[in-house]
Formats: C-alpha cells, sequence, structure tokens
C-alpha cells in the first residue's frame, strides 16, 4: 500500500535522522515508489531545511550536523583523491601555494609530497602532518585557535599571519557550494578565512566533489572575488554548474565517477 505523500516525506525524515544518510535507492524500494518521486521528496525537505541534499540521497540537518574532519576522511574517497590529483598537477616548481583545512585539501597535501622547490602555507593539522618531512617543500604554519572539529587554525592570529604573505595559488575547501551564495561553511569566522585567503593569492582553487554543489547545509557563506575555479566531480548537478559559470566562475569537471 503507497503512503500519501505527507505521511511518507515525515518517515523518510525519521529514517535519516536514524540512519544518519537516506538513499534515493533505498527510499524507492522501500515505499515502492518512483525514485523521481523520492527526489521530489527530498528536495521539499530540503527547502523545508529539514535535510541536506547528498549526491545520491539526502542526510539530517540536526542542531549540530557538522561532521569532524576524522568523519569526513572516508565520505566520497575516490571522488576527493581525484579533486586532488588535479590540482596537484596544477601546482609548477617554486610557487608559493596556500592549503586550507579539511580532507579534499589534505588528500592534495598528500599528492604534493614529492613536489620540489615549493613554500606550502597551511592551517590544517592533517595537511602539516603529510608534508612535514618532506625534503622538496618549505612548510609554514599559520596557527591561531585549534577548531577542534575540523582540526584546523582559525582566529585573529590565523589573519595576522595572512596579512604578511602573499601566494600564486590558493586550494579551498568548502562544505557546500552554490551558484546563489558561493562557499558554505559552518561558521563565519571560516567564511571570513577563505576571504581572505583567496583575497592574497593569484589563484584560488575551490575543491568540493558533486555531492556538496548546490546545497545549503548551513548559514555561513563566503563570497569569493571573480575570478576563481570550482574544482568538482561529475555527478554534480548540471543546472547548478551552469548557473555557476554563468555569474563567472570558471568550473573545472573532474571525472568520470568511480564505477562508471
Amino acid at each position: 500500500m503507497t503512503l500519501p505523500a505527507k505521511l511518507r516525506r515525515e518517515q523518510i525524515y525519521d529514517l535519516a535522522k536514524t540512519s544518519g544518510l537516506a538513499s534515493v535507492e533505498e527510499l524507492s524500494e522501500r515505499f515502492q515508489v518512483t525514485a523521481s518521486t523520492i527526489r521530489r521528496d527530498l528536495a521539499l525537505l530540503n527547502e523545508q531545511g529539514r535535510l541536506a541534499r547528498t549526491y545520491g540521497g539526502a542526510m539530517p540537518l540536526d542542531p549540530h550536523p557538522e561532521a569532524s574532519l576524522r568523519q569526513r576522511v572516508g565520505e566520497a574517497y575516490e571522488e576527493k583523491q581525484a579533486l586532488a590529483r588535479w590540482a596537484a598537477a596544477q601546482v609548477r616548481t617554486g610557487e608559493n601555494v596556500l592549503l586550507d583545512g579539511g580532507s579534499t585539501v589534505g588528500a592534495l597535501a598528500h599528492q604534493l609530497r614529492s613536489h620540489q622547490d615549493l613554500d606550502v602555507t597551511a592551517i590544517g593539522i592533517n595537511t602539516l602532518q603529510e608534508l612535514n618531512g618532506c625534503p622538496g617543500i618549505r612548510l609554514y604554519c599559520l596557527g591561531g585557535q585549534l577548531r577542534e572539529t575540523s582540526q584546523s587554525f582559525f582566529g585573529p592570529l590565523t589573519e595576522l599571519g595572512l596579512a604578511r604573505m602573499t601566494f600564486d595559488r590558493v586550494f579551498l575547501g568548502a562544505d557546500a557550494v552554490t551558484a546563489e551564495h558561493g562557499i558554505c561553511e559552518a561558521d563565519l569566522l571560516q567564511t571570513r578565512l577563505k576571504e581572505l585567503m583567496a583575497a592574497r593569492s593569484t589563484h584560488v582553487y575551490v575543491l568540493a566533489h558533486g555531492g556538496k554543489i548546490g546545497i545549503r547545509p548551513f548559514h555561513a557563506w563566503a563570497d569569493l572575488p571573480l575570478p576563481w575555479t570550482l574544482v568538482t566531480t561529475d555527478d554534480a548537478p548540471a543546472d547548478e554548474i551552469e548557473r555557476m559559470r554563468e555569474r563567472g566562475v570558471v568550473v573545472e569537471i573532474v571525472g568520470p565517477r568511480p564505477g562508471r
């Protein structure tokens, strides 16, 4: 028996809260409706601010929805590795590079370990650990207050150190990216720091896999000066990518997706 749409959406929300993730395929089979019907349900719950859209489904928005760095490392692992490989290929010998915190930029740091004659400045503990001791890299840390969830530094001391430096390239992470608002993060101090990092760099890249494109999990936004480059995977929503390009954002698509 097919449930009424309102009751089905309530049960979808409850399942997402219980399991932490709702899959379109699993929900379609469970409720005996088409995948397109489930996607419409998820879109409505997203508009209501109850679920955040992800690639292949949705996840709940609760009062403390931000995942820790440890939790994020295994999410979309292959996609993050593809982004990291593309980003590492852009870095040239002798450049001065600035690295944001986060798991995707941490994967980029691993790719940079074999590079030669680089100055790398980082705010993430995972990135610093990856590059510590690499003979071809001069490593700098922008200290400050340590943000426990993301394991990266932020705040006035970080910004003060940043003000004394410029960079050839900066690679930023993101909790989400939209054409309308830019980069989404969990708090305003993070978004302020990303804007300052972008302002100090000649080339600006945002690394975000397709599941982070077009969603709004938080209410803090960084509006980056154009031009900047979004590097994403080929599962990103095509309509959102088109809107970004129309706004002047350069978009690089990395693919194909694993298993294709």
